[in-house]
């Protein structure tokens, strides 16, 4: 299996501010598929569209080239950004997205609302050119100069399908309600981060070594502004690329261990 070259994917984590302290929104995917019943934040594969001149388009910033620097990578950077913004309208229906005033796009209106979910269907049923459609015809650009680029991690060698993905972080858009797609994830919620961690220790909501890196990473933060702010402030320079393994020590999953390897 080691030859199986990993699949580009980007995946955002939305933070808001709840009534005991920052929030994220997480979703358990469905029992089907390599993440099955897991607790994972809304991302997944970069398309090929999504590195098009079309989507390119809807973008505010980064540019091209920074993109491509912030990531290290020598074409493409940019499409990471864009995939993780579908993704999270695909999965989660929220949608990072700038009216011409440069206001992040509020969803009030009933009629916007309908208007957006059936866009987001369209995008779940594959179809070509929705995104692009959608901010076209409600005057509407990526609010890709939100995210904050946080992390790197591909899966491991030896799993049949492999990801390289990118992490990013960002303030979830206000007045837009957060609803799985009730497909590839079957419940969601917003959490503490300390939360989740401790709940995932109790086996109630089980997660994999990316998931819980990050969450750890977003604890102890005033406000979700504060978070995002911070991350936003990392050198992605000083980011590693992280590619975990897991060292068999017996024939009983209990005497294994995961290492982190830094690969990058």
């Amino acid at each position: 299996m080691s030859g199986v070259v990993p699949k580009a994917a980007a995946t955002v984590m939305l933070a808001r501010d709840g009534s005991e302290g920052v929030e994220v929104f997480m979703m358990e995917r469905s029992a089907f598929g390599m993440f099955g019943g897991l607790w994972v934040f809304p991302g997944g594969k970069v398309d090929t569209a999504d590195a098009g001149a079309a989507a390119t388009a809807l973008c505010r910033a980064p540019s091209l080239l920074e993109a491509n620097l912030t990531l290290n990578v020598p074409a493409g950077g940019l499409a990471y950004w864009v995939a993780a913004l579908r993704e999270c309208f695909e999965e989660a229906g929220l949608l990072l997205a700038t009216r011409e005033n440069g206001g992040l796009l509020e969803l009030r209106d009933p009629d916007v609302r309908k208007r957006l979910g059936a866009d987001r269907a369209r995008l779940n049923a594959g179809e070509k050119g929705a995104l692009e459609d959608l901010c076209a015809r409600e005057g509407l650009t990526l609010a890709t100069d939100r995210l904050a680029y946080v992390a790197h991690w591909i899966t491991p060698m030896d799993n049949p399908s492999r990801y390289d993905t990118r992490f990013f972080v960002a303030l979830a858009p206000e007045h837009q309600e957060a609803i799985h797609d009730g497909h590839e994830a079957v419940h969601s919620e917003w959490i503490r981060p300390e939360d989740a961690l401790a709940r995932n220790e109790g086996g109630e909501m089980p997660m994999i070594s990316p998931t819980l890196t990050n969450l750890k990473a977003m604890c102890g933060y005033r406000s979700a502004e504060a978070l995002v702010h911070a991350k936003a402030e990392v050198d992605p320079r000083g980011i590693p690329t992280i590619l975990p393994r897991v060292v068999r020590r017996g024939e009983k999953p209990e005497d294994w261990e995961e290492r982190l390897d830094i690969v990058g």
